[in-house]
């Protein structure tokens, strides 16, 4: 029975949305870390984009903005890509 209830609960993470450290776009790779310019350069402007508010840095106490970009739909899947100071933070897809 608990093996059910870990499945089910698996299962609906999957179908909430998942995480990536990666994605394709066309030919080229983007990965965590990347600066916005370099997303954008290499899979165009995102067809939305939001300023999700500011988040504070680690040891210096700055504020730094946060950003969401979404690609999609394609084939079924949304991308949601978080930008904290400009770099990308976390990679999560959906499918619609």
């Amino acid at each position: 029975m608990k093996a059910l209830t870990w499945m089910s609960c698996a299962l609906l993470l999957c179908a909430a949305g998942a995480q990536a450290e990666s994605m394709r776009c066309g030919s080229s790779l983007i990965n965590a870390g990347d600066r916005a310019w370099e997303v954008e350069q290499k899979c165009g402007a995102p067809d939305h984009r939001d300023e999700v508010g500011y988040t504070l840095g680690g040891y210096d106490r700055r504020e730094y903005r946060v950003e969401e970009w979404v690609y999609g739909p394609r084939n079924g899947t949304s991308y949601i890509l978080t930008f904290e100071a400009n770099k990308l933070k976390s990679i999560e897809f959906k499918r619609n």
